[in-house]
C-alpha cells in the first residue's frame, strides 16, 4: 500500500496547529504499520535553515495555473522514518507567514496541482493521495478531472480530510478562469452559494472523506456546525467517516520530557507537584498546595468557548479559590480582557501572549485542571495531551472532546463535562472540578487514571489502513 499524504503544512519543517502535528505523527505511525507512507508540503520560506540544508534536489518541472506555467522544484528529506517532498517556488512560498495572503487561494491552487504533476518525477505511484483540508481540496478535483485518464495515473483513490469546515477556501467565480482553469463542463463541483469553494470541490470529488474524529462527522450534518455545507455532506454522508486524531506519545511523555521541571509518570506522579510548584514560582503565584492550578494553552478566538469565559471568569476567581495560567494569542477583543483580569487579579490570574512550545508542555505539566469549553471542537488535540501530563480536562461536550473525555461523576471517567454552550454550566463544571481536587486520594486516582488513557497514533492508523484497504477496492 502506498499513500502520498497532501499537506499544507506538517512537522518537523512547519506547523501552525493541529494539522501540522497530525501530518508529522500520522505518516510515521503508518510507516510503523509498513505503509508506504510519503508526504508533500511547500517549501516554506520560514522553515529551518538547518532543516534545509538536509533537503536533496530532486528536478524542477513546470506546473500550469490556469493560462500559466509555473517552476516547481522538488526537494526530498526525511524525518522520523518518513519521506518528505517539499515543492519550491519562491514567488508563492517564500513568505513570512504561511498563510493570509491575498493570493492564498493561487498559492494552494499551484500546490494542489503540483502534488499531482510530481508523480512521475518522484518515482512513487501512490495507491492513495490522501489530501488535507481546502488547501489540497483541488487536487481530487484535477486528479477526477484531468488526470484520472492519463498514463501513468490509472487507479488512483483519493482521500480528503476535513480538519475544520470553518476554513473551506470561499473565493469569487473569477478564479475559475484566472486560477484554477477548469473545463465549464467541471464548473459545477467548484460553485456553491454563488461563490468558488475549494472545500466543495474535495469533497464532491474525492472516493473518500474523513474527518478527524467521529463525533464531528455526525455534526457537521447538522447547519450549526457544518458553515453552510450541510446539503453537500448530507448527500455524500454514505462516503463520509470520522476517525480521531492521536498524540505523538514519544514526543508528549512526562516520563522523558526534557521540557518540563521534572519528570514522572502514572506510576509514579509524586513530581507532579514539583511541576506544580515550579510553574507558581514562575509566574509569582503562591506555591500553596492546596489551591488547584487550571491551565489553558489556546488560541484566543470565539470558537474556543471565550466568551463563556468572558461571562464568568470574574465570579469564578472571586469565589473560588484558584489560579488560572493562560497561554495563547488570537482576537484583539480576547487579549485585552485577560490581560485586564490579570492586572486586576495579579495573584489568582496570569497570560502569556504568544505560543511557547517549552511554556505550553510546563503548563501542561504543572496543572491540576485544564479547560477546553470549546463551542465548536472537530478533535482537539490538547485534552489528550492534558490527559496525558495529568491535567484534569474540563470540556463541552462536543467533536473529539466528547470522544476523548468522560465525567468522572461515576467514578469512571477522566475528566468533567457539561453539555449546554453556557457560561453557568461551565461554571458548575469548574467549581466541581476544584471541589473533586480537594479530596485528595480521590484525585491521586482521576490523576492516574487519565495518564493510563490511550490516545496515541495506534488505534487511528489502524482504522486508516482498514479505510485505505476498502478505498483501494472500490
Amino acid at each position: 500500500m502506498k499513500v502520498l499524504f497532501a499537506t499544507s503544512e506538517a512537522l518537523p519543517f512547519a506547523a501552525s496547529g493541529g494539522l501540522g502535528e497530525v501530518a508529522g505523527s500520522l505518516p510515521q505511525a503508518l510507516r510503523k504499520r509498513l505503509v508506504g507512507c510519503r508526504v508533500v508540503m511547500p517549501l516554506y520560506g520560514t522553515i529551518d535553515p538547518k532543516l534545509k540544508e538536509s533537503m536533496r534536489f530532486i528536478t524542477h518541472i513546470c506546473v500550469p495555473v490556469a493560462w500559466r506555467r509555473q517552476y516547481c522544484g522538488i526537494f526530498e528529506a526525511k524525518a522520523g522514518g518518513v519521506i518528505y517532498y517539499l515543492i519550491d517556488n519562491q514567488y508563492y512560498f517564500k513568505r513570512d507567514t504561511m498563510y493570509g495572503h491575498y493570493d492564498d487561494a493561487e498559492r494552494f491552487a499551484f500546490f494542489s496541482r503540483a502534488v499531482l504533476e510530481i508523480i512521475p518525477s518522484i518515482d512513487f505511484k501512490p495507491d492513495i493521495i490522501h489530501c488535507n483540508d481546502w488547501e489540497t481540496a483541488l487536487t481530487p478535483f484535477y486528479y477526477s478531472t484531468i488526470f484520472a485518464q492519463q498514463l501513468g495515473y490509472e487507479g488512483i483513490k483519493t482521500i480528503f480530510t476535513i480538519h475544520n469546515i470553518q476554513y473551506q477556501g470561499v473565493y469569487g467565480n473569477e478564479l475559475i478562469e484566472n486560477v484554477i482553469g477548469a473545463d465549464m463542463t467541471h464548473h459545477n463541483f467548484l460553485r456553491y452559494d454563488n461563490s468558488v469553494n475549494l472545500m466543495k470541490a474535495g469533497i464532491e470529488c474525492s472516493n473518500v472523506v474523513t474527518t478527524v474524529s467521529p463525533s464531528y462527522a455526525k455534526e457537521i450534518l447538522d447547519p450549526w456546525h457544518s458553515h453552510g455545507l450541510d446539503t453537500i455532506l448530507k448527500a455524500r454522508s454514505w462516503k463520509i467517516h470520522g476517525i480521531l486524531n492521536g498524540i505523538d506519545t514519544d514526543s508528549y511523555n512526562p516520563e522523558t520530557d526534557s521540557e518540563i521541571y521534572a519528570n514522572y509518570s502514572a506510576d509514579v506522579i509524586s513530581n507532579k507537584a514539583l511541576n506544580k510548584k515550579k510553574l507558581q514560582q514562575r509566574f509569582g503565584l503562591s506555591q500553596n498546595k492546596a489551591i488547584p492550578v487550571v491551565g489553558m494553552v489556546t488560541r484566543l478566538v470565539s470558537h474556543k468557548g471565550l466568551d463563556l469565559i468572558k461571562s464568568v471568569l470574574e465570579e469564578f476567581l472571586i469565589t473560588t479559590d484558584v489560579q488560572f495560567i493562560v497561554l495563547g494569542s488570537g482576537e484583539w477583543q480576547y487579549e485585552s480582557f485577560f490581560k485586564d483580569m490579570a492586572e486586576k487579579y495579579p495573584d489568582k490570574f496570569v497570560i502569556t501572549l504568544g505560543f511557547f512550545p517549552e511554556l505550553a508542555r510546563k503548563i501542561y505539566a504543572g496543572s491540576d485542571l485544564f479547560l477546553m469549553p470549546s463551542k465548536s471542537e472537530p478533535c482537539g488535540l490538547s485534552q489528550m495531551v492534558a490527559l496525558r501530563y495529568g491535567a484534569i480536562p474540563i470540556v463541552r461536550e462536543t467533536g473529539g472532546l466528547r470522544d476523548t473525555v468522560s465525567d468522572s461523576a461515576d467514578n469512571k471517567g477522566n475528566g468533567f463535562v457539561f453539555s449546554n454552550y453556557n457560561a453557568h454550566d461551565m461554571l458548575a463544571a469548574l467549581k466541581r472540578a476544584c471541589e473533586g481536587y480537594k479530596n485528595k486520594a480521590g484525585w491521586e486516582i482521576l490523576v492516574k487514571r487519565a495518564m493510563q488513557c490511550d490516545n496515541s497514533w495506534g488505534k487511528s492508523a489502524k482504522e486508516y489502513m482498514r479505510l485505505y484497504r476498502e478505498t483501494v477496492k472500490q
